[in-house]
């Protein structure tokens, strides 16, 4: 007979650690699972140094069966969401249970009780802790290895939330597949290019790639839009201004400037695409986790990242276009851009794939562009929702 299962507030130093630790231990052996760097996520996790906590209020639970960890959760309030959508909601996160629905239940119905003790309508999720960050629960797509900075989970994490009550679908994330010999053979791609052009002349569309000799102000100019691009997206929250700095840090450390873009119309700044090599390959490869010195695992990602050149897929993270700007073929002209850029170092950098994502089910115009360059859905992510009736 198993233990008595019992969820706690995470309340200790010994209990975030466990927290913390928790993903290792579920995921030993899973082939597709990606550890992220234990500083990272532990950065992630502090309520002190992660700059998104300045405007969420929560707290993290661990379901206990013993002294044995069997799942984690994180319940909190983003305020900056509920101030810019005006909703009265909370959020759950850190979403991570072995196969045992007593366990799940308890984690969501804890999570729910927080928010609707703290005087909220709905429960959402799962999101840590925003759309800016990992965001929802992967359904479709467990047959290749997620990209840098996207979710995994068990493909049971859907039937264990879907079979506690109250939970529904809210909105679901799509990633789409490029494969880059398909994009370079396609009569298709070929007549796409030649649209482009000309509706670039016609528009005058121009778009340049990042200067990497200025990278810092470039940098800046992406942080002056970045928030006006996405001002009207399903559950976007507009990044603080330390939010930005840690975003622009970020994207410094990772950065390939042959995969950045800006677009201008008629010389004034329209949007921009950012992508990366998908550093997944190489950390997989490295294997972090608490206990290994980091500055080895660092050594690691770089060995098989610059010099055995292990990255065959990039990901195309960030891409964004000022509203007055939308639907005139500006995105377009990136993607196009990319693409042959991405073609063209393929040799050199061993890319032969390309994962874009996420977009949302809804945004029907990105959609079409993207499938009409031959992005094939590969991975389908989900929000839920639970409403909470007063008590």
């Amino acid at each position: 007979m198993s233990a008595s299962l019992i969820v706690r507030r995470v309340d200790s130093k010994a209990s975030q650690n466990a927290f913390l630790s928790f993903p290792w231990t579920l995921y030993r052996g899973d082939p597709y699972w990606v550890p992220p760097l234990v500083s990272l996520q532990r950065n992630k996790l502090d309520k002190r140094k992660n700059p998104t906590w300045k405007h969420l209020e929560g707290e993290y639970f661990i379901a206990w069966r013993g002294e044995q960890p069997v799942g984690t959760i994180a319940a909190f309030i983003n305020h900056r969401h509920n101030d810019y959508h005006h909703e009265h909601i909370g959020f759950f996160g850190c979403f991570e249970v072995y196969d045992d629905q007593e366990a799940a239940t308890a984690l969501l119905d804890t999570a729910a009780d927080y928010v609707r003790g703290l005087g909220y309508d709905a429960l959402r999720g799962p999101a840590s802790f925003s759309t800016n960050d990992e965001c929802g629960l992967l359904i479709e797509g467990f047959d290749q290895r997620p990209a840098i900075l996207m979710p995994y989970n068990y493909p049971y994490y859907q039937r264990l939330i879907e079979n506690t009550p109250g939970f529904a679908k809210a909105m679901d994330l799509v990633s789409y597949n490029f494969t880059l010999h398909d994009f370079e053979a396609s009569e298709k791609m070929e007549q796409t290019i030649r649209v482009t052009q000309r509706n670039n002349a016609r528009r005058a569309i121009t778009v340049r790639p990042l200067n990497r000799k200025r990278l810092q102000n470039e940098l800046q100019v992406l942080k002056s839009i970045y928030n006006s691009a996405w001002e009207h997206n399903w559950g976007f929250v507009p990044l603080s201004d330390e939010e930005l700095d840690a975003l622009v840090e970020d994207l410094g450390q990772f950065l390939e400037p042959r995969l950045a873009y800006f677009a201008f119309v008629a010389g004034e700044p329209a949007g921009f695409l950012l992508a990366f090599p998908d550093l997944n390959q190489p950390l997989l490869r490295a294997y972090p986790r608490p206990g290994k010195p980091e500055l080895l695992t660092l050594a690691q990602v770089l060995w098989h990242w610059r010099v055995r050149s292990k990255i065959t897929r990039v990901r195309v993270a960030l891409l964004g276009i000022k509203e007055q700007y939308r639907g005139i073929g500006v995105e377009g002209a990136l993607f196009i851009e990319l693409l042959n850029q991405t073609l063209r170092l393929s040799t050199e950098r061993h890319w032969d794939t390309a994962d874009a994502g996420w977009v949302l089910e809804t945004n029907e115009p990105m959609r079409r562009l993207v499938e009409a360059l031959n992005g094939v859905v590969y991975k389908r992510f989900r929000f839920y929702e639970r409403l909470l009736p007063g008590q």
